[in-house]
């Protein structure tokens, strides 16, 4: 049952707006060790999740658990430092709860990024990949039980989840930079544990090219309530059975320090455009 109301995103976006003046345009959720997007933001200002209203609290390593607001390259923005992920007890819903507070601070298009195991055999760790769609196989759906038409239509349209323009505009970006971006289908399952051989096997007959444990909540979220979305993956490991051996936490965040200036040097050249 959806337990996120109306009236409790009204509440946390009304805090947050006590602390700065500066409301938002665009949203950013970052994934593990990639925190450090938060380096570029100017006359930025922090709020512990814990300060805010009905937030959950992220207890995943790597993920700082704060709100920055601020701006990038001009643009007002608010990042989450940090997300929550339904294997660490929460519910679809509770993961995207963020989102909905971005769209009321009023916020118009979301980039999220993740760190993503690589599905398709081309790719290597270090690459980075506009995710071009999604596949939600959690098995939960942040939309489930009753909807309040304030925050969307019952049946929002996922044609386009990840906007076409975004994507364009990433390439383009890319492309001057002299940067290889991949693309591809991102699968996204609940975890905690990484993904067996056998389950690689069948995301990539799927057509899945990367594979982690968070976004397709925010992202369905997103959509349904009118935000244009934009994602990266960081590819920070081959997935299980591609290189016969094992995977760990403290690979993940190894190789997303490893391209930290190239990708943020991508998203301080698509921020002024979104």
């Amino acid at each position: 049952m959806n337990t996120i109301s109306l009236g409790m995103i009204q509440e946390a976006a009304a805090y947050i707006r006590t602390k700065t003046e500066k409301l938002p345009e665009i949203g950013l959720i970052l994934g593990s060790g990639l925190g450090v997007l938060a380096d570029l933001i100017e006359d930025g200002i922090s709020i512990p999740y814990q300060d805010i209203p009905h937030f959950p609290v992220s207890t995943v390593e790597g993920h700082e658990g704060e709100l920055l607001l601020g701006t990038i390259q001009g643009r007002p923005v608010v990042m989450m430092k940090g997300r929550f992920h339904m294997y660490e007890g929460y519910g679809p819903e509770v993961t995207a709860f963020p989102v909905r507070v971005m769209k009321e601070l009023g916020v118009k298009s979301l980039l999220v990024t993740n760190a993503a195991g690589g599905v398709n055999t081309s790719f290597a760790a270090g690459d980075l990949m506009i995710i071009t769609d999604h596949l939600n196989l959690t098995g939960r759906n942040p939309l489930a039980g009753p909807n309040d038409n304030a925050l969307g239509v019952r049946f929002p349209d996922m044609t386009e989840a990840y906007s076409k323009r975004l994507r364009s505009l990433a390439k383009e970006v890319a492309e001057g930079q002299g940067l290889q971006l991949r693309e591809g289908v991102y699968a996204g399952l609940l975890g905690p544990n990484y993904e067996t051989p056998a389950e690689i096997v069948m995301l990539r007959t799927m057509g899945a090219a990367a594979v982690g444990m968070s976004t397709v909540s925010e992202v369905i979220v997103a959509r349904h309530a009118g935000l244009e979305v934009l994602g990266f993956s960081c590819i920070t490991n081959m997935a299980a059975g591609i290189l016969d051996q094992p995977l760990s936490h403290s690979e993940v965040m190894e190789t997303a320090e490893q391209v930290r200036g190239q990708f943020l040097k991508l998203v301080l050249g698509v921020i002024p455009h979104m």
